[in-house]
């Protein structure tokens, strides 16, 4: 059986490529969408603060601390329509599986030694 995942982020990412080296490692097929050259719809992003609430905007990033305080009141579609980058990364699905950013409970998820 093919083990075969999506993850969200950004090619220049440290944890993005950390991610996917080491899920690559494990077995996985990663079908990997860098959201700076390949935005999310609006439908995709409404989808995922749906899933993971404001939880989705990494508010440790270089783009938040940037952003003005009305940039940073924006509702989290928007604001990750307007810079993909607030986005926390990576996010990945693999069927109902979805998880955010490269924890040791996500490492676990999918048997990736921590």
């Amino acid at each position: 059986m093919s083990k075969t995942l999506t993850m969200f982020g950004l090619s220049h990412c440290s944890t993005c490529q950390k991610a996917q080296t080491a899920l690559q490692d494990q077995g996985w097929q990663v079908q990997f969408r860098d959201v700076a050259s390949e935005p999310l719809s609006e439908a995709e992003r409404r989808a995922l603060v749906e899933d993971f609430g404001d939880k989705i905007i990494n508010r440790a990033s270089l783009t938040w601390r940037g952003m003005s305080e009305d940039e940073r009141a924006a509702d989290p579609v928007a604001m990750m329509g307007d810079k993909p980058s607030v986005m926390k990364r990576p996010t990945i699905r693999a069927g109902d599986t979805k998880t955010l950013g490269w924890t040791a409970n996500v490492k676990r998820a999918f048997d990736v030694p921590v």
